[in-house]
């Protein structure tokens, strides 16, 4: 009883339908009795005290007929008494609250589709010495003075329309539907103009049970949705459930904009219990229209106890496409169910699955190559140079860039969140590092046209810019928090089969980061590349081996790879040829280490071509080939 005063409580706040009178009744200190009289029909209703008795009597009732006298408790000395009158029309449920006690005069029998409600006060009549004080009508004030009757004139309404048009109104009008018809005392059906409900009173050996929701009459059968409710739902020894049929949904509009709700919503509850975490899920199984292969579809819940406002989210639901026109929604939960609908296609990739493929290929040959080069160089003459150095720098770079995109999408699908984090994160720094080590091999490369020899850079610096400074970015990135973990790449022609894998978040931080620094230093080494690229061509076009058009071509080729600016073909990825850019940004940049493998044996062929033409010629020419003399490898 105290649940049903709390909620009347609740409903009187805003609400005009909810018929709320209170006062201090003033009265003897002889024995005394709360007398009521009530009947149906929509008249009057008259609340009136004396020495003796407080009395409600009255024509305002749907089918509560109730006429008695309760004896009350006498305390000497006491002759002042607070109360409250309380009357639900759509309840049929009338309560008198004498001295913090409720006395239940009319209890709940369904809802009642015609009511009297509006109660507005007519006729008052004073009292000298008993009657009641300080009555008052919603808190505000009628009479201070001693008053001996009050009497209200209701007026008859459609009251189960009128409490959905409030419902509609409120942010937790879809809970007030619930709790009504929980409070409703009825088992079975129970229909309102915004929701049909089903309420189920679960006893001793209940297993289980699978449910038709009731639906309005233009529902076809088979559009209705069904509900399993397993045998762990019950911890009670009695328990009542509700189930909700909700085919408005103007309750539950709210959230992004590119994204919309079928028609039904389902909403489940337990009758003063939060459920959740259940070892057998609950099954709600949807019908609907079949849906386009480019619309995707996923089950949602919004939990009311953690959102005041709509917020539909995946958590603790899980989708299952039984085909085009049925989906079951399993959840260990109970709220409010719905499916969400994609209708705009964001950061969709057409031709997902060949570039996936091409760039793994390419990866794979590239990590052979990276081991081969950089065995090479270890092994070559001169290889603790400043020029051997910056080149193995710049291939285990590509070599690690390689091995962690291989391995994201495995481990994306197989690994936990945290694993994920970490092969995010190191796929990341791989990144950085091939960006910076191609920075370093611009700078490299300035320092040898400007021959500044004269002071040579300690080794560490290059260390510093090409390792150091990316474990910086990514410990930044890290510390701040959610931006690894995994991500889906959704391909364009089935967006409901994404291809996951490790990498940064698609939320705002994670953007940002990616806008500052990846797009940011990619801008930087990709100018600087393209700047050096050319003051080098040229330099080295006056030369006579220029006139070879294969020299030329591997001259500009190979310093094309180095200095990254291959990378910048991710900047014309627009208007109609960004398909063919992006198939060329995947195939070159995925084959970046064997590009390079080809560069340096193609310069060592031409090295030693050049001395074996040197040994033979009686005048010593000097003749190097294209590029070497500024590696002075």
């Amino acid at each position: 009883m105290w649940i049903i005063t709390c909620l009347l409580f609740t409903l009187v706040l805003g609400n005009d339908r909810v018929f709320k009178m209170c006062g201090t009744w003033r009265h003897g200190n002889a024995s005394r009795n709360l007398k009521y009289d009530l009947k149906t029909g929509c008249k009057e209703i008259e609340i009136s005290a004396n020495e003796r008795t407080l009395s409600i009597q009255g024509s305002i009732t749907a089918k509560c007929t109730q006429s008695s006298s309760i004896n009350l408790e006498s305390k000497p000395l006491q002759n002042q008494s607070p109360f409250c009158v309380f009357w639900e029309p759509l309840l049929d449920l009338l309560i008198v609250q004498l001295n913090g006690k409720n006395h239940t005069l009319c209890r709940p029998n369904g809802l009642q589709e015609t009511c009297c409600t509006d109660l507005s006060q007519e006729k008052q009549e004073t009292s000298a010495l008993y009657g009641i004080v300080n009555g008052s009508i919603y808190g505000d004030t009628i009479r201070y003075d001693v008053m001996e009757k009050y009497t209200f004139q209701g007026d008859t309404i459609n009251c189960k329309k009128k409490f959905c048009d409030e419902a509609s109104k409120k942010p937790n009008g879809a809970k007030m539907i619930e709790e009504v018809v929980m409070k409703s005392n009825k088992t079975g059906r129970v229909d309102l103009p915004c929701a049909q409900s089903t309420v189920i009173e679960m006893k001793e050996g209940f297993t289980g049970l699978s449910l038709t929701l009731p639906a309005p009459r233009n529902v076809a059968p088979n559009m209705i949705p069904s509900v399993y409710l397993p045998s762990c739902l019950k911890s009670r020894s009695t328990s009542k459930v509700v189930c909700t049929y909700y085919k408005n949904k103007t309750l539950f509009q709210g959230g992004s904009s590119d994204v919309v709700l079928l028609d039904d919503i389902v909403g489940l509850s337990v009758e003063n219990e939060i459920i959740e975490n259940l070892p057998e899920p609950v099954k709600i199984r949807f019908y609907h229209s079949p849906l386009s292969l480019n619309h995707s579809r996923r089950c949602v819940s919004w939990d009311t106890r953690k959102n005041i406002e709509v917020n539909w989210t995946y958590d603790g639901c899980k989708t299952v496409e039984i085909n085009e026109r049925e989906t079951e929604c399993h959840s260990n939960h109970l709220t409010y169910f719905a499916i969400l609908v994609q209708v705009e296609q964001k950061a969709t990739v057409r031709h997902l699955k060949a570039l996936t493929f091409i760039t793994a290929v390419g990866c794979a040959v590239s990590l052979v190559s990276c081991l081969v080069l950089f065995y090479w160089l270890c092994k070559r003459r001169g290889k603790k140079t400043q020029t051997s150095l910056v080149h193995r720098g710049l291939v285990v770079a590509i070599f690690l860039l390689c091995l962690f995109f291989i391995l994201t999408g495995t481990l994306a699908n197989v690994g936990d969140e945290i694993i994920c984090k970490i092969t995010g994160s190191l796929l990341h720094y791989a990144l950085l590092s091939t960006l910076c080590w191609m920075a370093m091999e611009v700078f490299h490369t300035f320092l040898l046209i400007r021959k500044v020899f004269n002071s040579t850079l300690p080794t560490w610096i290059f260390y510093l810019g090409g390792f150091g400074l990316p474990v910086l970015l990514v410990g930044i990135l890290l510390s701040i928090g959610d931006i690894y973990g995994k991500r889906d790449i959704i391909p364009s022609d089935d967006i409901k089969n994404p291809y996951h894998m490790c990498w940064m978040l698609m939320n705002d931080k994670s953007l940002l980061a990616h806008y500052i620094v990846n797009l940011g230093l990619l801008a930087v080494v990709v100018s600087s590349g393209a700047v050096m690229l050319f003051v080098v061509v040229r330099e080295i076009r006056k030369r006579p081996d220029w006139k070879k058009s294969h020299v030329a071509f591997l001259s500009i080729w190979g310093l094309t790879c180095l200095f990254g600016t291959t990378w910048g073909l991710g900047f014309l990825d627009f208007g109609p040829l960004s398909e063919a850019i992006l198939f060329l940004f995947c195939i070159i940049n995925s084959l970046q280490g064997f590009f390079l493998m080809l560069r340096y044996y193609a310069l060592d062929r031409m090295k030693n071509d050049d001395r074996s033409i040197s040994d033979r010629s009686s005048s010593g020419s000097s003749k190097q080939p294209m590029l070497h003399t500024h590696e002075k490898s």
